[in-house]
């Protein structure tokens, strides 16, 4: 009687194994076909795409749950169909003859991510010089102002650092005049030399007049005495 009921109740057992191990086979086989399914979709996304060259992983939310977009996102990272340049964005690799993939710069990073979190962000210091073309050495951590909270986004050996910053150091309408300031900021008062000054004044001749003006009332006074003076005859 009672080896009856054992070998009842590991039948019993036996069948409800074999039920979760088939129901386990088919979860793990849907997965695969979802995830193979979502990858067509997200790589036909990326390959459309016309302007846009960073993509975050919220734009292609809407093809399936999260394990199954990262799945996704992993495997064709792993054929190198794309490359993931910053935790939560990938990028569709281009090849360069002499340089092999080229990734998108930092400011095509730093916007992408202004972007996804509807913040702004200009670049500071040693970054601002380098778009100047005042240093042509190119500076491995870039901090950015931003009126979201403060960050770090490591770039391969590189990182981006967003500093939190106060509405009016926000406020820049041209973009040269933005990075003038922000560039006489890092050099100090005092500390740029003439050669500097000349090449500074001589880009901002390229900025809309209008933003020029509104610009330079946001800059410190020395700044905006440095820029305005004339040079005597």
């Amino acid at each position: 009687m009672c080896n009856s009921i054992l070998h009842l109740a590991f039948q019993k057992k036996s069948c409800i194994f074999a039920v979760a191990y088939f129901y386990n086979i088919c979860d793990r086989k849907n997965l695969k076909n979802m995830v193979e399914s979502i990858e067509k979709k997200i790589f036909r996304k990326i390959k459309r795409a016309k302007n846009d060259l960073l993509f975050s992983v919220d734009v292609f939310a809407k093809f399936g749950n999260t394990k199954a977009v990262n799945k996704a996102l992993e495997r064709l990272t792993k054929e190198e169909k794309l490359c993931r340049v910053a935790t939560g964005f990938y990028a569709l690799p281009k090849m360069h003859d002499d340089f092999g993939v080229i990734l998108p710069n930092i400011d095509e990073i730093a916007i992408a991510i202004a972007k996804r979190d509807k913040a702004r962000v200009i670049p500071t210091g040693s970054y601002a010089l380098y778009k100047l073309g005042l240093t042509t050495q190119v500076p491995m951590n870039v901090v950015y102002y931003t009126d979201t909270s403060a960050r770090f986004v490591k770039i391969g050996k590189r990182t981006i650092k967003f500093k939190k910053a106060s509405s009016r150091n926000l406020a820049f309408k041209g973009e040269i005049s933005m990075l003038v300031v922000q560039a006489l900021r890092s050099l100090g008062k005092g500390n740029a030399t003439n050669e500097e000054v000349v090449h500074m004044k001589m880009i901002l001749q390229n900025e809309n007049p209008a933003h020029l003006k509104h610009d330079l009332l946001l800059a410190p006074v020395w700044i905006r005495e440095l820029l305005t003076e004339k040079k005597e005859k």
